[in-house]
């Protein structure tokens, strides 16, 4: 008996010393530059109790993952030693950090290096204390490749709650993104233009606070107001009609009338002063063509007039202008190759020849303080697109590249979050030297921000550190700092399975790609829409619609797999789990609007009266199931979204299609099952 309690005792003593000894899963985002792990240091996370700074620096705001770590008396008391050194051989906002066995420290270039490598041990102390292992002994060496690492926020169709907005800076901190710019349109209270402004917009105040907030986190906000194009936000006021290009059109300012202007420059007075930490004023002129009033002058000089103008403003006020590229270099016919990738070079080069000199004509008016941004969010590693750059490179103009994280996708990004052009753009951007890169995440069909996050850590991930990390294993990294390291395995990775259905989603109720346009249409959208079963002719329909239908039972399948691994994730995850909510929201969208369609199979089916009743009863079920997943939708959404346009909104033309756009209440996004369900109870029974 004792020499079974003696082995049982010994068994028990070598399993908590392997527990104590363990290496954990540690995995970082964006990855290092360089780092080695020796082994465990001594130390547990609930260990840090003290710091110290030889210069009497103060702990960084954002470093409340510290809890109760207090100020210590000298440097052999501390578990936490850091510096800023200046002559540091690092880059800007770099930093090396050595984890001894009973001791952390920091040495930083600069006060944003510090903040980074505080933001690394964050993600170290969550490994260590979610498996119970001691921190790991190990040595760092990290700055990032790309200086401006710039996500964009599009908040034209609507915005969220300014808690979700701080949390949201936390985190872009905590992934080292050191920049955002902003596209606000009317969700400023503007002081000098009040009409602009909507009813739920923040004053210039709030924008401070918030803009303050980032700065101390290194992040730099600065505003994009649209000018010249896009400016339905200001055009659609009768106020301002007078503006127009186009009488007709709310789309663009006529670049002639000197009150133009008068109204942009009071817009981005207004905005600058929201942001007064930010380096740039965007100032969009993207996608537009204006006529002058038929003033006789070419697209081209009218889009420079403007250009120069904004531009001269942007310079007194002490900002970089950041120009969209697009107009003129398809206004001088070398536009189409830049999203051919296929495109030979020898063509693409015959192109620029043909039409070079459209440009170098007018290259004494192209402004010189400004940067012309080249977006391409599809195919970046295009030779037209990189000769694009160059063009303006060579001519000495300054130039930076947006890629997307979201473009027209609906419900959620897909294309694995645009993973492979993110990290295309990136690497590009770094070889070629340029200064930074911008990730546009546009609201055109507005998805919920959260399923933003992995396309925004992506691509923080690979601006900071280039391509260290596989695909793959930058998705399982992904799951493990975002959820937890229980579920970094590719048994969870839900997410792309789930862009297929989805996709599907967009138009399983329509006869073509027409969800967009629902709304302008009318009573034509009937048409659109799939016709319903005739009781003449039981089974015709099943018959004439049986590729849908295996789809729909595809769909179906696919995500009662999804749910299951979500619920998993959801039971194992640590952090996070409002983003998983999302997810299954969207999920289940996915998954009831398919069964639309098999429950009209079943009525098509029917063969008498009593048949079609107990088929009726199903759907009208099914409808009572789609209006409460609605509420719930909403219900979710809401917590972080201001999902409802407020009463007086003056909704515009709408000349792109955005869903958003089209209603004030957030049924824009069930608009085909909404006018399914209403066709069916007028016109089945």
């Amino acid at each position: 008996m004792k020499i079974k309690i003696l082995i049982l005792l010994t068994v028990c003593l070598n399993l908590s010393c392997d527990l104590q000894n363990r290496m954990g899963d540690f995995r970082l985002l964006p990855h290092p530059q360089e780092w080695k792990i020796n082994g465990n240091s001594e130390l547990n996370t609930s260990d840090l109790k003290h710091y110290f700074s030889p210069s009497g620096l103060p702990l960084p705001p954002g470093s409340s993952f510290l809890k109760n770590v207090t100020l210590a008396d000298d440097r052999e008391q501390a578990q936490l030693v850091y510096a800023i050194d200046s002559t540091l051989n690092i880059k800007a906002e770099g930093y090396l950090m050595d984890i001894k066995s009973e001791q952390i420290q920091i040495t930083a270039k600069d006060e944003a290096g510090l903040i980074y490598a505080l933001a690394t041990l964050e993600q170290l102390m969550e490994d260590a204390e979610e498996q119970s292992v001691k921190l790991p002994l190990c040595q760092i060496k990290d700055y990032p490749l790309l200086s401006y690492r710039a996500i964009h926020w599009d908040i034209k169709h609507h915005r969220e709650t300014l808690e979700y907005y701080y949390g949201l800076i936390d985190k872009l901190k905590k992934y080292k993104i050191n920049a955002i710019i902003a596209e606000v349109e009317d969700k400023i209270k503007y002081k000098r233009q009040p009409l602009v402004g909507s009813s739920d917009a923040l004053t210039i105040e709030q924008w401070q606070k918030l803009s303050e907030y980032a700065q101390e986190r290194n992040i730099s906000i600065s505003p994009l107001v649209q000018g010249l194009g896009h400016a339905s936000f200001v055009l659609k006021h009768e106020k301002y009609k007078s503006l127009r290009d186009d009488p007709e059109s709310d789309w663009a300012f006529n670049p002639l009338d000197p009150k133009t202007y008068d109204v942009q420059y009071d817009l981005y007075r207004d905005a600058l002063e929201a942001f007064p930490h930010g380096k740039y004023l965007h100032i969009g002129g993207d996608e537009v063509n204006t006529s002058g009033r038929n003033s006789g002058k070419s697209a081209l000089e009218l889009q420079l007039i403007w250009l120069n103008k904004v531009c001269q403003f942007a310079e007194e006020a002490g900002r970089t202008p950041i120009f969209w590229d697009d107009m003129p270099l398809k206004q001088s016919g070398v536009y189409r190759p830049m999203f051919r990738p296929e495109m030979k070079e020898a063509t693409v080069d015959s192109i620029w020849e043909a039409n070079q000199q459209n440009l170098e004509a007018f290259l004494p008016q192209f402004p010189k303080n400004c940067i012309y941004m080249r977006w391409n969010y599809h195919s970046p590693e295009a030779y037209g697109n990189t000769k694009a750059m160059q063009w303006f490179r060579d001519r000495g103009f300054k130039v930076m590249g947006a890629t997307a994280g979201q473009t027209r996708w609906v419900l959620m990004p897909q294309r694995e979050s645009n993973m492979d052009n993110i990290r295309s753009f990136a690497l590009s951007s770094i070889e070629t030297g340029l200064n930074g890169l911008l990730l546009t995440l546009w609201d055109d069909d507005s998805p919920h921000f959260e399923l933003y996050h992995r396309g925004i850590i992506a691509f923080a991930n690979d601006t900071w550190s280039g391509d260290q990390l596989s695909k793959n294993d930058l998705k399982k990294a992904y799951r493990q700092r975002e959820f937890s390291h229980s579920v970094s395995d590719d048994a969870y990775a839900f997410i792309d399975s789930l862009e297929q259905p989805v996709g599907q989603w967009k138009n399983i109720l329509l006869k073509g790609n027409k969800r967009n346009y629902l709304k302008e249409m009318g009573e034509s959208s009937r048409e659109t829409l799939i016709e319903l079963p005739n009781t003449a002719q039981p089974g015709q329909w099943s018959i004439d619609h049986q590729e849908r239908l295996a789809l729909a039972e595809k769909m179906i399948e696919s995500t009662k797999q999804i749910r299951k691994k979500i619920e998993q994730m959801q039971k194992l995850s640590s952090r996070n789990s409002y983003t998983l909510e999302v997810y299954q929201r969207v999920n289940e969208i996915v998954e009831l609007t398919p069964k639309i369609l098999l429950a009209l199979r079943g009525f098509d089916h029917a063969s008498n009266v009593e048949e079609r009743i107990i088929e009726k009863s199903k759907i009208l079920q099914l409808q009572k199931d789609f209006y409460r997943l609605r509420d719930e939708v909403e219900k979710t959404y809401s917590k972080t979204r201001i999902i409802h346009k407020p009463i007086n909104y003056i909704l515009d033309q709408d000349h792109h299609h955005h869903l958003a756009n089209q209603l004030h209440a957030f049924d824009w996004q069930f608009f085909p099952e909404l006018l399914l369900f209403d066709i069916i109870s007028k016109e089945l029974w």
